[in-house]
């Protein structure tokens, strides 16, 4: 008997909102199952899904039949669907989109021949020595002591045989507090107080209770797994190396689907990733650890705009909802996001309070906090760059043989060249920027384009020659502190030892890896760099931090930059200290023409919770997150004024809806990119569910709109719900 089947599948559109399609086949088959489909000419991967109730038939004579099954896969559990359906739905994307790019892309792409080979094929002995040589070699290149590899094999299924350290009375009643309440936990720790071994220790009493259990650890960013994993692979070495696997974008194609199977099968016990993790099938999830949570980079910026954090959340919830055991979710920061601050505040979620510092990894007496210094630059010199009492700190630092941080969130060598005759600036002629000058390799490079060219010998405007760099990047300031401290020697009388660490340093895959292991290591005096060093290392011989030039975030037009800068500041101040023997003398200074600013007079203080309680102030008065909602539709075009017109056409259709306030279409802050222009609307209400009714309604009439002639030159257009910039 012919069995009509609703098949989930991606399609490069997405006029079908609901994005399941129908498909013929021999027999009934699970929803969640994985299976292959034709699509127009191509043959394409598809999740078998639930059929809607009253759903009407279609007639099977119009219907195309499934081309294969992916035999030896479980079915995709009804509580991952379930979080597909909420995130497809809440972030305004298609099913099968969110599906098919929750799966590693060689999924996408293999037969079923091809899958029940590679199922079928043991790993072999060779292979797994040569994954240990990788993990070891990454373990040195971090600058870390655990030897994952050799652990891994000499423990396995026997009991680590290292002592655990010794919890502080902090970490023991954070996670008493965290057994007892089900709530989401937001464990509200200071930087250097221990929170990764909250993490470990939640994770071991998970696994521990239940030989079946999955653990979900995210961290932000990719640079930062790399010391996480080493940590809990050295914790949980008695499981064996398969058990604890990664899953980012930083791996091969093939590694990604070897993890993803891995977590998939329940073979991985322990799934350390990224923000696509959270979209990870783990049948098992028993807990899910966010480990800096408040970080930018959990939102996800193309296709389904997803938070991965409040996704994390309602997988925990749906899992539970699902399981005759609960799925708990720990979210872990010293700068919590003022979402998660409220929901703390609110009751929503439980607060874990740990505001003292461990002073080691392997000792509980508590670490001091850095001392904040702010240095008035408006009682410096005109063109000073670092202040004098900030560069003698340094040279003390240097000759006590501890390393200092610099930290400029600007990398180049200067954001612009410019002509003082003229007034020609090096802009981008494929976007409304400003080429960057990178002094290293003599060119002018977009950073939001690619467009790459050399500098020119004069000015192309006047002829002028004499043109020059306006302002500083981490390129320069490099430069510059080398003069400043060609004097100075270290105590074994060599000369000062100054790296960069940021996006341009470390473009060749194991460069970061390399540097960071240079500082470990105690080769390195004075580290510059951006933001990804800010935060998150665990630098041991640290003892000053400063921040060069933090003051342009104070008064932005981003209702979010005080949020980020405090938090990235606090953070960068955690660097400082982390070691016992050092905590006490340890400092951040802070350059500022706005020393009395609110913001810095809370860093000075540690004091995130006034300066939290501030900003919800602030935000509640203006109805913004997390006291009202918000989305923006964005539209590219190769006019701004069919961008905008678009968005305005679309308005105009979509008439007045309670609790919905609809704002003109205006251009994006940089309004063109790679001779794309880009305009945006928001979207505000003081009801999220009313906002959801509104923007589900209002996809018809977009996608309608985009039909018009006159819109026939528009690129694209996009839905982002919650977003981060406004």
């Amino acid at each position: 008997m012919t069995v009509e089947l609703a098949v989930l599948v991606a399609t490069p559109a997405h006029s079908n909102i609901a994005g399941a399609l129908t498909y013929l086949h021999d027999h009934p088959l699970e929803p969640g199952t994985l299976v292959r489909v034709p699509l127009g000419q191509r043959e394409v991967l598809g999740v078998v899904w639930t059929a809607a109730a009253g759903a009407p038939l279609l007639d099977a004579a119009s219907l195309r039949p499934i081309a294969s099954v992916l035999q030896g896969l479980p079915p995709l559990s009804l509580a991952w669907q379930q979080l597909v359906a909420f995130t497809a739905t809440y972030y305004q994307r298609s099913l099968g989109e969110v599906a098919l790019a929750a799966l590693p892309p060689p999924l996408r792409d293999i037969t079923a021949v091809q899958l029940q080979r590679r199922l079928n094929k043991p790993p072999g002995l060779a292979k797994a020595a040569k994954l240990t040589k990788i993990k070891s070699n990454q373990t040195l290149a971090a600058g870390l002591t655990c030897q994952t590899a050799i652990d891994s094999v000499a423990a396995l299924n026997h009991p680590p045989s290292h002592p655990l350290p010794t919890l502080s009375l902090q970490q023991a009643e954070a996670l008493r507090l965290f057994a007892l309440d089900s709530r989401p936990a937001l464990l509200f720790g200071a930087t250097g107080s221990g929170k990764t071994e909250v993490y470990l220790r939640a994770a071991a009493q998970v696994l521990d209770d239940d030989p079946a259990a999955q653990v979900l650890v995210m961290v932000p960013e990719i640079n930062l797994t790399a010391q996480l994993q080493c940590r809990f692979e050295s914790r949980f070495a008695h499981f064996g190396p398969a058990q604890v696997v990664a899953l980012h974008s930083g791996l091969t194609p093939a590694q990604r689907l070897k993890s993803w199977l891995a977590a998939h099968h329940g073979q991985a016990r322990l799934v350390l990733g990224t923000r696509m993790a959270v979209l990870a099938s783990m049948p098992q999830l028993r807990l899910i650890v966010v480990d800096e949570e408040h970080d930018p980079s959990y939102k996800q910026q193309e296709g389904a705009r997803y938070s991965a954090r409040d996704l994390a959340v309602m997988r925990a919830k749906l899992q539970s909802a699902n399981d005759a055991l609960p799925c708990r979710v720990l979210l872990g920061s010293a700068t919590p996001s003022l979402e998660s601050w409220h929901s703390a505040l609110s009751g929503r979620y439980q607060r874990l309070n740990m505001a003292e510092r461990v002073g080691s990894i392997n000792a509980a007496s508590a670490g001091a906090l850095p001392t904040v210094r702010r240095i008035d630059m408006r009682q410096q010199s005109r063109h000073c760059v670092v202040a004098p009492p900030l560069l003698a700190a340094i040279e003390g630092r240097i000759a006590r043989g501890e390393q200092s941080l610099i930290f400029l969130n600007r990398r180049g060598y200067a954001p612009v060249l410019a002509c003082a005759d003229c007034g020609w600036k090096s802009g981008c002629p494929h976007c409304s920027a400003l080429r960057v000058f990178h002094k290293i390799d003599r060119t002018l490079r977009c950073h939001h384009c690619g467009f790459t060219a050399r500098v020119p010998h004069a000015c192309p405007a006047c002829g002028n020659i004499d043109i020059a760099p306006i302002g500083r990047g981490t390129e320069r300031l490099e430069e510059h502190l080398a003069q400043l401290l060609a004097g100075v020697s270290r105590p074994n009388g060599g000369p000062v030892r100054i790296a960069r660490i940021d996006a341009d340093t470390t473009r060749l895959k194991g460069t970061l890896d390399s540097q960071l292991a240079s500082v470990h290591a105690g080769e390195v005096d004075v580290l510059v760099g951006t933001q990804m060093i800010a935060k998150g290392h665990d630098f041991r011989h640290i003892t000053l931090v400063a921040a060069i030039n933090p003051d342009g975030a104070l008064f932005s037009s981003d209702f979010r930059a005080p949020e980020r800068l405090f938090g990235l500041l606090l953070q960068a101040a955690g660097r400082a200290g982390r070691d016992a023997v050092h905590s006490a003398a340890s400092e951040m200074w802070v350059q500022t023409f706005h020393p009395e600013h609110p913001l810095f007079v809370a860093l000075k203080a540690h004091d995130y919770p006034s300066f939290a309680d501030q900003q919800l102030t602030d935000r509640k008065d203006a109805g913004l997150s997390p006291f009202g909602y918000s989305a923006l539709v964005r539209a590219e075009a190769k006019s701004q004024d069919v961008a905008q017109a678009f968005l305005n056409a679309a308005a105009a259709s979509a008439g007045a809806a309670a609790q919905i306030a609809l704002y003109p279409a205006v251009p994006m802050t940089i309004q063109r990119i790679a001779n794309i222009e880009r305009a945006q609307m928001l979207v505000e209400s003081a009801s999220r569910a009313a906002l959801q009714r509104f923007l589900a309604n209002w996809q018809g009439v977009l996608f309608n709109t985009r039909r018009q002639a006159e819109f026939k030159t528009l690129v694209r257009w996009a839905i982002d719900v919650d977003p981060l910039a406004i």
